[in-house]
């Protein structure tokens, strides 16, 4: 019993202390610039950035998840005509919808669509976003198909009640690692127009 307790209390402790290192690691995350802070969501801009996309026939964030992100860390895990790693950076974006479905990882800064390496999986396009004035409202968490509709009529309402236009699909940004389970960070955002 006494050693059943001890084995216990080191895996506990060796949660725990992956779950700080999870919270305190610096990972390049897509930069952008906070124009306007509601109660409950920011204006955003985000600068243009390269990013690794793949669409999917997947219609649940399940499905785009585990199918996309598998296609997507092949690439950056050496999946590509260098063999080349390249470093994990947040968030992942995913566009979910019932016709055709998007996962995109942003690239370092250090690179540009010319850099990159080639995919070995054709279904893996580099490309450059366009700058976009994006809403954004933020959750904790794990995320599924019924928190991303929560939180998309939660942003849609908002937008609404301040006259803010919006256009396109809400969209769900992941920034946390599966076995992350304290301190995740999830959001929706959508794009509005917007004038500085």
């Amino acid at each position: 019993m006494k050693t059943t307790l001890i084995v216990i209390s080191v895996i506990a402790a060796l949660v725990f202390i992956s779950q700080i290192y999870f919270i305190m690691a610096k990972t390049e995350t897509q930069p952008y610039s906070i124009l306007k802070t509601e109660d409950n969501f920011e204006i955003r801009l985000y600068p243009a950035a390269t990013m690794a996309s793949v669409k999917l026939s997947a219609k649940s964030y399940k499905e785009v998840s585990s199918t996309g992100f598998r296609k997507l860390a092949s690439y950056i895990f050496g999946g590509n005509n260098s063999s080349k790693s390249i470093a994990m950076t947040t968030p992942v974006h995913m566009d979910i919808s019932d016709s055709l479905s998007t996962m995109s990882f942003v690239m370092p800064a250090e690179y540009s669509t010319n850099d990159l390496p080639k995919p070995n999986d054709p279904n893996i396009i580099i490309s450059k976003s366009e700058q976009e004035y994006i809403a954004a409202i933020q959750f904790g968490g794990y995320a599924d198909d019924a928190e991303i509709k929560k939180y998309a009529a939660k942003l849609e309402k908002a937008l609404q009640a301040k006259g803010i236009e919006y256009f396109g699909n809400f969209r769900f940004l992941g920034y946390n690692a599966p076995y992350q389970f304290l301190g995740r960070t999830n959001e929706v955002i959508v794009n509005v127009k917007w004038v500085e």
